[in-house]
């Protein structure tokens, strides 16, 4: 099956992709990313639903704030219930493995699995490797749209960043690149000083199979982060992958077999059902 899906909440529409066949997985972009990030990431093979969140893709914003990952989180779930998902595996890359760690602890009844890619969250709110976001963030809603680059560029972040992990300097360049920068800042600010809301011992609480994927060359999500969240969560299997600023395509092909193996070897052990 392929699809469209709109919803409307708080003033906002949001729009998803429910696209494929078989064992269903719910899987979330990162901040600032979308369906066409999702689609890079995931590997085909099963029914993938994704929702773009408030702010990302095609959605719009809506009336309230502050954003959150709660918000982001329970608009998720209304796409599975618009889609008629009662149970599903839970997966995501950076905040969209936050969400996806939220569903599973909050919804331990639909979420039949759970795949953390390149994680930024463990349990706290605001962890440090985010204040490169939220200096972003400050700088566009501070300043003028035609400084902001040139400011942060000159940073001692940008700096850092350029010297141990380019890729995420480009990312964090291209916030400022975008034509709604002012508004979408505000998005920027509010994750990065937000958290998935969830304590270790929920964390530890969990009784489905986890896959963790991190890699190094990446200060953002570090891959200490997806140690501790494979250390808390029974039942995890620990991958570590090729940085994507080392080489993107060896990167995106070991993503997509760590998610395809994890996928086949637990849905024919029947923990994993399909919808």
């Amino acid at each position: 099956m392929a699809g469209q899906i709109a919803l409307l909440r708080d003033g906002a529409t949001l729009l998803g992709t429910d696209t494929g066949e078989g064992p269903a997985v719910v899987f979330q972009h990162g901040l600032g990313g979308g369906e066409a990030q999702v689609a890079q990431t995931c590997p085909t093979g099963f029914r993938r639903l994704t929702l773009e969140c408030r702010g990302h893709g095609g959605s719009g914003l809506g009336e309230r704030q502050p954003f959150s990952f709660e918000m982001f989180a329970d608009d998720v779930l209304a796409a599975a219930d618009r889609a008629g998902l009662d149970r599903f595996v839970a997966g995501g890359v950076s905040m969209g493995a936050g969400i996806a760690l939220r569903l599973a602890c909050r919804h331990p009844e639909r979420v039949a699995g759970l795949i953390l890619v390149r994680p930024a969250w463990t349990f706290s709110p605001a962890p440090r490797n985010m204040q490169p976001i939220a200096e972003v963030a400050e700088l566009i809603l501070e300043h003028a749209a035609d400084e902001t680059r040139k400011i942060f560029a000159q940073s001692e972040t940008a700096a850092r960043l350029y010297r141990e992990a380019p890729d995420n300097l480009a990312s964090l360049l291209g916030y400022f690149d975008r034509s709604d920068a002012k508004a979408f800042a505000r998005v920027l600010a509010d994750i990065a000083g937000d958290g998935p809301g969830v304590s270790e011992r929920e964390a530890a609480a969990l009784d489905i199979p986890a896959l963790v994927i991190g890699n190094a060359m990446d200060a953002v999500h570090p891959l200490s982060t997806a140690h501790a969240l494979a250390a808390a969560i029974p039942n995890t299997t620990l991958a570590e992958v090729t940085p994507k600023a080392r080489d993107s395509a060896k990167h995106f092909a070991e993503l997509h077999e760590q998610i395809s193996f994890f996928l086949h070897s637990h849905s024919k052990a029947r923990s994993l059902v399909p919808s």
